[in-house]
Order: C-alpha cells, then structure tokens, then sequence
C-alpha cells in the first residue's frame, strides 16, 4: 500500500469545478494583484477568526514580517520566540537586525512553555513570538498574562493552526497580531505562496496596508520604508472556494487523529512506552484545546530508523523539525550551546510526523500503526 503524507490531488478533485471557475473569474476581470477578491477574502477571514480587520499578504513569512516593521522593531532589539518551529519564525527577526531570543518548550505541546518566558525578558526585549505549533495553540493566557506586565506586544504565529482554538477563542485573534500562512501545504492551501496578517486595532491594520505596498499611502508618496507584501487575486480566489470547507475538513482530521490514538492504543506500543501520542492539552479543566492537526506527530525512539522502515513500507513522513533553531549554524552567534533548551533538543530528536490529511482512509491508517508496531516488535 502507498499511503503519502498529503494527498493534494484528491482534495483538488473534489473542489475542481469550483475552483476553474473561481480562476476564470480572475482572468475575465484581468485583476491580478490585490483587488475585489483579495479583499473578499480579507473580510472572510476576519469574520472567521472573529476579529475586527485581515490584510493578505505574499506569503506567511512576510505576514510575520511585516508585522514586526509595523511594531516597529528595530536593530540590536530581542524577540523572543520557540526554538522548535519553522525557520522563518527567528528568520524574520533577524532580517530585521534584531535579536531571536529563545525560550524552550512544553514537552507535551512541543508550543512555547510560559513558565520559561518571564526570565527571559531584559531591557532589549520588545515583542513576543509564539507558535500554535503542528494545529494546536500555545497556552496564551499566561503568555500574554506576562507579556502585558512588561508591556510587550504579541504577535501570534499560527501558520500552522488556523481555525484552532483556546479556550473558546480563535487561533490568531488574542493578540496584537497574529499571522497565518497559505502554502499549499497548510489545512487551508492556496496554489502557491500566500498570508494573512489580523488584528483588532485599527491604528496597527492601517500602518500594514502602508507597509504593504512599500509604505505609500498614495501611490508613489512614501511615508515610510515597506515592501512588497501584496497577496495576489488568483490565491485569493483559490482560498475563498477552499475556506468554505475548512472546517468540514479540521474536523476530519480530527477524527483520524481519534483512530490513531485508538489504534495505537489497541496495539500496545504506548503502554510499553515505545511511543507518545499527541496530547490535546486542558484535559483537566474541562476546556480542551480545539486541536486541528495540520501534522499527527508522535515521539518515538529509534525515529530515524523507523523513518527509513516506513518509507520501504511505502509510508511516507516528516520530521518536523530535525534541528532546533537555537543550534543552526546561522545562529551560532547567538551563543547557544547544545543542552542549552533540552526540551526542543529532545524534542527534534525523537518526533516524526505521519499522514493525516482529511482523504486519508481507515484502511491507511491500519496499515500504517500495523506496520509501526510490526516494526517495534
């Protein structure tokens, strides 16, 4: 059986009418960047995310991006973010010349932990990154319980979760900004690059759409320095079909998510402790995160090994992320030391990701836990 780790194609398949016409309506209007769909979008997405105001962007880096020039972030300032995320989250901190500052993870929701956040803020500190990591939010309350006593603003990077939720609000709506990428990758893809920056401040929405459009409010009249951060109409028009099924397709994720815990519950491999589910946290207080699983990632030893064992298997997977952002060779000069963060160390060590995409059968996932376990046996 070959069973891949996303299956495109199928989701194509069962949209591709809608999806034609959306991209003819774009050629027939021959209004390609910014316009009447990106703004169309704009509005859906803010009322997805119950939140006052949404601006499309290139891509999901530059949502971050863009976000931090319009904080105003400036060289030799800190930012302090996750070490165990996607590059871009520290990228974008370092373009700017300021300085990532990492703080190390929640072994259970591989998100930043925030009882490690408060000493980790000095004089330089001037925002705070956290990453709802894999569909799962980070726990924000005391994030920005700390954040606002230093009075940092938080830019949520949910890249990764949008339509996730914590405690009954919106991946993306408790902070000052927070940001979502595009990629054809994501629960909600485009074809090809694209973000999403929201907030409920007015005054921030409008120093974006200056930034945006390389800081002109009128056209070749620059007040500031931006970029070219402009989302595009086709992208737009792919994501309006797409939005209307997001959730429809969250919640099939979700209920595979509920069979592999139940298979590999059946199998033995998590009472022996050979591997570790992923946790949806605030079980205890009755107010669950609203996990919506862009990746099914377990910890397991021997990772690397069962990895290559699956592939031959016909199985295939992700480990996100091998090497955790504080030990990069580009960031050496931060002054990181191996064992410096051991949960995110620990953490790149052992994870790996399997498929979980809304096609994805029962009969697939028998396959791969049956193979999982014949391969610990």
């Amino acid at each position: 059986m070959k069973v891949p780790l996303l299956d495109l194609k199928a989701q194509y398949a069962s949209i591709k009418e809608e999806i034609r016409t959306a991209v003819d309506d774009v050629f027939d209007s021959q209004y390609f960047i910014l316009g009447p769909k990106v703004k169309e979008l704009e509005q859906e997405i803010a009322r997805y995310s119950e939140i006052s105001y949404a601006l499309g962007v290139s891509s999901g880096t530059d949502a971050l991006l863009i976000s931090l020039m319009a904080l105003g972030i400036e060289p030799g300032d800190e930012v302090i973010t996750t070490p165990f995320t996607f590059f871009s989250t520290a990228g974008v901190i370092s373009r700017l010349n300021a300085t990532p500052k990492f703080v190390d993870i929640d072994p259970d929701t591989f998100n930043m932990d925030p009882e490690k956040l408060e000493s980790a803020i000095t004089h330089r500190t001037k925002a705070v990154i956290p990453v709802h990591l894999f569909g799962q939010c980070a726990d924000m309350d005391p994030i920005l319980e700390v954040s606002s006593k230093y009075g940092l603003p938080v830019i949520e990077d949910a890249a990764q979760s949008i339509g996730a939720q914590y405690k009954h609000r919106k991946a993306g709506s408790m902070a000052e900004f927070g940001v979502f990428s595009f990629f054809p990758s994501k629960n909600l893809g485009g074809a090809g690059d694209g973000g999403m920056v929201i907030t409920r401040e007015s005054a921030l929405y409008d120093k974006l759409q200056v930034l945006r459009v390389h800081g002109a409010r009128s056209k070749y009249y620059h007040k500031i320095v931006g970029g070219n951060f402009r989302l595009d109409s086709l992208q737009a028009a792919v994501l309006l079909v797409k939005l209307k099924y997001l959730d429809s397709w969250s919640e099939k994720r979700r209920k595979n998510a509920a069979l592999y815990n139940r298979l590999f519950a059946q199998s033995g491999l998590i009472e022996r402790g050979i591997i570790k589910t992923p946790v949806e946290a605030y079980k205890d207080s009755g107010d669950r995160n609203h996990h919506i699983y862009n990746q099914y990632t377990l910890r397991t030893r021997s990772r690397d090994k069962l990895q290559e064992y699956l592939k031959e298997q016909g199985v295939s997977t992700a480990i996100y992320y091998p090497l955790p952002l504080h030990l990069q060779e580009c960031f050496k000069d931060l002054g990181y030391l191996k064992g410096d963060l051991p949960e995110a160390e620990k953490a790149s060590g052992s994870v790996i990701s399997l498929p979980v995409y809304p096609e994805l059968t029962d009969e697939q996932q028998e396959y791969i836990v049956e193979k999982i376990s014949g391969f610990f046996k």
